[in-house]
């Protein structure tokens, strides 16, 4: 593969990815949940199979300490998730979702899934569905994080 081609197919993978992650931020809005920015739903995601400290939160998303805390107070502040007491640390909280924040991560499914469709009626279910098997050979194991 050549330099632009390989620059051409960076550019359309960068384009698909902000173009999704702006479909599923505006579906999210849509659907009444207010007060968010896409970077917020990278957090929920961390969050949602059954909650992470701060710290952790921090190393999914690439941030320091200190700015995922603040991005904590903010979900918290907005009812979206809460801190509960560490299990197994007495030290640490655990931030959780509330049923707000996991209403809201089912409207990001839904959102996601309105998107995809989108491509099924333009490239036809059986090559979005390949897309999706290349991409996964592919794709880094790990967080998701957002450009910031």
């Amino acid at each position: 593969m050549q330099n632009s081609e390989a620059m051409a197919l960076s550019a359309a993978l960068l384009a698909v990815a902000g173009e999704l992650t702006q479909r599923i931020h505006d579906g999210v809005v849509a659907r009444g949940f207010e007060g968010l920015r896409p970077a917020h739903g990278f957090a929920f995601a961390r969050l949602a199979p059954g909650g992470a400290t701060v710290t952790e939160l921090a190393a999914h998303l690439g941030v320091t300490k200190q700015a995922a805390s603040q991005l904590v107070d903010e979900i918290v502040r907005k009812g979206y998730a809460e801190r509960r007491p560490h299990p197994g640390d007495a030290r640490a909280r655990l931030i959780v979702l509330t049923a707000r924040g996991r209403a809201c991560t089912r409207a990001a499914e839904a959102s996601a899934a309105e998107a995809v469709r989108g491509w099924s009626a333009a490239l036809g279910e059986d090559e979005v569905r390949a897309l999706g098997e290349r991409l996964a050979r592919i794709a880094p194991y790990g967080p998701v994080r957002p450009a910031w």
